[in-house]
């Protein structure tokens, strides 16, 4: 069974809809119960980080993503589902993430030229690292993708399987173990996004690093 986790704080429509455009059918369900016998798990999101990480904890969550991800479930984080991966996030003060990858979350004003607009919205190219992922099988070099975000996941160079340059190279993709996370949303990626989703779908499970 694949899931979809509903924390109140993601756009799950537009993306049971991406998923059922590959031939899946995910429930989507904030009941961590049924999340802990997943096997599979998306975790999106889109907000604020520290009520994004209430949320999760408040439901019990945070605890049933990270032992899922212990066993080896296959986890992929979409825009700020991915930076909830992370350990901590420096939006709008300091919040603890669920650990599950190495790194932080900053604000990307921190990181471009000044007169870039913030946040970072539309499409991008990424360029893939020379790290191979499952989830990139179908992506080549230069595919646009499309973002909207203003943090992006810093001190995380192990993981980052993709780029996109926005006045400076930003983390577009990670990869730890069995965990995954995409800062654009590939659910409004079109076909890139699409193949993203289903290679996704094809991923086995394994234990995190």
């Amino acid at each position: 069974m694949m899931v979809i986790v509903d924390y109140g704080v993601g756009n799950l429509f537009s993306l049971k809809s991406s998923f059922a455009a590959v031939g899946e059918t995910p429930r989507v369900t904030g009941d961590a119960a049924e999340i802990a016998r997943a096997e599979k798990i998306i975790l999106p999101g889109v907000g604020a980080f520290g009520d994004a990480a209430d949320k999760l904890r408040s439901m019990g969550l945070d605890r049933a993503l990270r032992d899922a991800a212990g066993r080896g479930v296959p986890l992929l984080g979409i825009c700020l589902g991915m930076q909830l991966l992370f350990e901590r996030s420096f939006e709008y003060g300091e919040h603890r993430g669920l650990g599950l990858i190495p790194g932080s979350v900053r604000p990307i004003r921190d990181a471009i030229p000044a007169g870039l607009k913030i946040p970072h919205i539309g499409w991008n190219a990424l360029k893939l690292t020379e790290r191979k992922s499952p989830i990139l099988r179908y992506v080549r070099e230069g595919d646009c993708v499309y973002f909207v975000h203003s943090y992006y996941a810093a001190e995380c160079d192990e993981a980052v399987i993709a780029t996109a340059e926005y006045g400076t190279e930003l983390t577009a993709a990670v990869q730890w173990g069995n965990v995954y996370g995409c800062q654009f949303h590939p659910e409004k990626s079109g076909l890139v996004g699409l193949n993203i989703l289903r290679a996704f779908c094809e991923s086995k499970g394994g234990a995190a690093q």
